[in-house]
């Protein structure tokens, strides 16, 4: 997941230094005809796009690491098309009632609230680095994961049981939405403390 910490500015590379953030639009415009062959029942087609997009998702972070193309953009559109990329899934999946609703709808809470929550980080404190904890990488591969396991089980019938997936999704949704809320809100506290300090 590439972009979320940058170390420094593109280190030259020419318009090659734009390639991490074209890769992640182009996730952004896989998202629409993902959600679309989902709802048409074409599971195969959805998979081969979801493979794609992790694919592309795998890519761009190892360009922007290995060459340092690093960028503000690419800090907001790697995470951007990765979340549009799994709410929208898990969307259409609970749509169909492939996935439990209930889920889904802890899925969009949480990440509503990390939206909001940067959104008023950098309102009041003016500046903002998204910086993903161990917890919310492993969340979001648990995520990943259940969209392809739901997927795969829809295309080849394979029957799995999803009550342990479904449960384990969930403990790791609410706990990394927790430990957003708690970190980042004991942050915010000791920046305006600062921030009140040198005025």
């Amino acid at each position: 997941m590439g972009g979320l910490s940058p170390t420094g500015g593109p280190a030259g590379g020419g318009w090659l230094r734009h390639l991490p953030n074209l890769v992640s639009l182009l996730r952004i415009a896989l998202v629409a005809p993902l959600i679309v062959t989902i709802l048409l029942g074409r599971n195969e087609t959805a998979l081969v796009i979801a493979g794609v997009a992790g694919v592309s998702d795998a890519l761009d972070g190892s360009l922007a690491r290995r060459f340092r193309w690093q960028s503000r953009v690419g800090s907001i559109l790697d995470p951007v098309a990765d979340k549009l990329m799994l709410v929208g899934c898990l969307l259409a999946l609970g749509w169909l009632g492939e996935a439990p609703r209930w889920l889904v709808a802890l899925v969009v809470a949480r990440d509503a609230v990390i939206a909001l929550g940067a959104l008023a980080w950098h309102r009041i404190l003016r500046t903002f680095e998204a910086r993903p904890s161990w917890l919310s990488k492993v969340t979001t591969v648990a995520q990943i994961g259940f969209v392809l396991l739901i997927l795969g089980d829809r295309a080849f019938r394979w029957q799995v049981p999803m009550m342990i997936p479904v449960w384990i999704v969930a403990l790791l949704t609410a706990a990394s939405g927790l430990d957003y809320v708690v970190r980042w809100g004991l942050l915010a506290q000791r920046e305006l403390k600062s921030g009140s300090r040198s005025r």
